[in-house]
């Protein structure tokens, strides 16, 4: 069975999208940040964040250590390949809703940015 290539142009659009999002959550937060009563939220937020991330790789480790870790892991990469293969399929029929869904999402982040900042002037 042949495997068609998807036009290169549309990955770099879906990585423009993504880009630009990152760059509106950044510009978001940054805005955020600018608030005193927000900044002491987001930095409780970022703690909180830290402290899961450590007890999840806590976590990780004793399990994987176990046997029935070693066998979920085996399991799970099965799972992974199965999944890999369809979601590639999937990807390609999506790629072009997702293109459209990053651009509202960004348009709508600047919207936000633009009222934040107007709010911190």
């Amino acid at each position: 069975m042949s495997e068609e290539r998807p036009p290169e142009g549309s990955w770099d659009e879906v990585g423009r999208q993504f880009q630009a999002l990152g760059e509106s959550l950044a510009r978001t937060f940054r805005a955020a940040w600018e608030d005193e009563g927000n900044r002491q939220h987001l930095q409780e937020m970022k703690d909180g964040l830290e402290r899961m991330a450590q007890s999840i790789g806590q976590a990780i480790d004793t399990a994987n250590a176990s046997p029935e870790g070693q066998q979920f892991r085996q399991e799970v990469e099965k799972a992974a390949e199965s999944a890999r293969v369809a979601g590639k399929q999937a990807l390609q029929e999506a790629r072009p809703h997702l293109i459209s869904a990053l651009s509202r999402v960004n348009a709508e982040l600047d919207r936000v940015i633009r009222r934040l900042e107007e709010e911190v002037e």
